[in-house]
């Protein structure tokens, strides 16, 4: 059987020609070559599989009969493993029922023998024209899906949100058996940030490491790096566990600075990629590459924001060295309350962060918070202004708007005698009920200008006696039950620990 030769060029159509018989193999090899297709031989079954296994084929035109493997075993195999793959079979007259019934189990035609080379030669161009069709329509049902996938990365402000459906996309419309994601460093490098398998391949089989010195000078020269065979596997720094059979990689760009790359790999033989899929990826890379700078640019939002919070909160505490670390404590005891209670994530960060901040409002209380003893009721008057001025203090800035209503209400009661609005109940925010218990835990626990920390089972023992007047009853139930878990999280991590 002859081998494959890798300088021929990638676009000219591959045959392979299967028949136990040399002379029928040779003379429609050779016809078929003289029409410019590129063909190779086998003599049986078992020999054209291990060849459809080495490269793509774009047709097998098989004899019926062959020993080891038939034409009709070899069609049900490469049905199955090369479905894009025409399959035409050749018979004699005697048996050209069981050519029709190929074509019922998938065969694309059939060839009486003796045949005449000129209608083996038009069965040949008319199959190879419907697989051209078919691979446009394909083409275009890819494009359409990938266009999907670019709307779903256009939509997210996540970075592992845009990744991964980026990712997703590669491996389902592209059929990659590989797909990795590099990003620059920030420092004139890149890096290496994700990696994923087709879920085809085996757990566990190494993936390889792209060299990236070179894959950042191809995509600098500005030239497509779409590579097959050795030339593919030249682009590798640390090669997978198996043959790379193809690689394409698009650029991430914004203006004309290289935000990184995705690579898509195959790793099987018969699946090449074409100059068509990398310019449908560098479409969707367009798109990711906004995506991500947009993802990054919230993630550094996100980041200040967080820093902005935790430097409020401990401009609170630092107006009392009684209360100091009380609005992290707090917050520590409501995103543990919320996480109990089953909260999604993005809300449990709303919690975090509104806990962080309940107590802000009394920067707008002129009074001296460290005096021995208890304010008086003018001065606690003027105390219980203070989620008044937290609200008026975060009003103003708009994306602080999910955590006003716990700044604002976490001192209103269960029962209603709660202040500034008296609501009861229902009518009380959950994040504003989460917090109030929260912050009485920690109240409790923590030494005070008037009094010394209680216990934690005197405290406890006190909010389950407030269950229902004070605290929302199903709420007490939850922490009651569930802080001792926190406490035992606490002595694993060395925090301190309430007594």
């Amino acid at each position: 059987m002859a081998q494959l030769d890798s300088s021929f060029p990638e676009d000219r159509p591959r045959v392979l020609v299967v028949d136990d018989e040399k002379f029928i193999r040779d003379i429609i090899a050779d016809f078929l070559g003289m029409e410019g297709y590129i063909v190779r031989t086998a003599e049986d079954g078992s020999s054209a599989m291990k060849e459809l296994d080495r490269a793509r084929y774009d047709m097998v035109i098989s004899d019926l009969k062959m020993p080891r493997m038939g034409g009709l075993d070899l069609l049900k195999e490469v049905s199955k493993v090369h479905p894009d793959t025409l399959t035409v079979i050749m018979t004699g007259f005697g048996t050209v029922e069981t050519a029709i019934d190929a074509m019922k189990r998938g065969a694309y035609d059939y060839i009486l023998k003796p045949f005449k080379v000129e209608e083996v030669v038009h069965i040949v161009q008319r199959g190879l024209e419907k697989r051209r069709l078919t691979a446009e329509n394909l083409r275009l049902r890819e494009a359409l899906s990938l266009y999907k996938v670019s709307e779903a990365i256009a939509a997210s402000l996540s970075l592992d949100e845009v990744i991964a459906t980026l990712t997703d996309g590669a491996l389902n419309e592209v059929r990659a058996d590989t797909v990795a994601t590099w990003l620059d460093d920030g420092e004139g490098g890149y890096f290496q940030r994700s990696i994923v398998a087709s879920p085809a391949l085996p757990q566990g089989e190494e993936l390889g490491m792209l060299d990236r010195v070179a894959i950042v000078e191809r995509l600098k020269s500005g030239a497509p790096v779409v590579e097959h065979g050795a030339r593919a596997r030249e682009l590798f720094a640390e090669h997978p566990g198996r043959q790379v059979s193809s690689l394409a990689v698009v650029p991430l760009k914004m203006r004309d600075r290289l935000m990184g790359w995705i690579a898509v790999i195959s790793l099987t033989a018969s699946r090449r990629f074409d100059e068509g899929q990398r310019k449908l990826l560098s479409i969707i890379a367009s798109r990711a590459a906004a995506a991500i700078e947009n993802a990054r640019l919230y993630e550094d939002l996100q980041a200040t924001f967080q820093q902005t919070i935790q430097s409020l909160a401990r401009t609170i505490d630092k107006m009392d060295h009684y209360t100091a670390g009380h609005s992290e404590r707090v917050a520590k005891y409501a995103v543990a309350l919320a996480r109990w209670i089953g909260l999604p994530e993005a809300e449990i960060e709303i919690v975090r962060h509104s806990a962080l901040m309940h107590d802000i409002g009394k920067i707008g209380c002129v009074m001296n918070l460290n005096k021995p003893g208890k304010l008086t009721l003018d001065e606690y008057d003027v105390f219980k202004r203070h989620p008044v001025y937290g609200r008026e203090i975060l009003d103003p800035v708009r994306f602080l708007a999910p955590v006003v209503p716990g700044v604002y209400l976490h001192h209103e009661r269960w029962d209603g005698r709660g202040y500034p609005l008296g609501l009861a109940k229902g009518d009380i925010p959950l994040i504003a009920r989460i917090i109030s218990v929260a912050d009485t835990y920690d109240a409790m626990t923590s030494d005070r200008s008037y009094r010394r920390a209680l216990p934690h089972d005197v405290t406890v023992s006190e909010i389950e006696r407030c269950s229902g007047t004070q605290f929302d009853p199903d709420l007490t139930g939850t922490f009651v039950e569930r802080i001792e878990e926190q406490r035992e999280q606490a002595r694993d991590t060395g925090e301190p620990i309430p007594d």
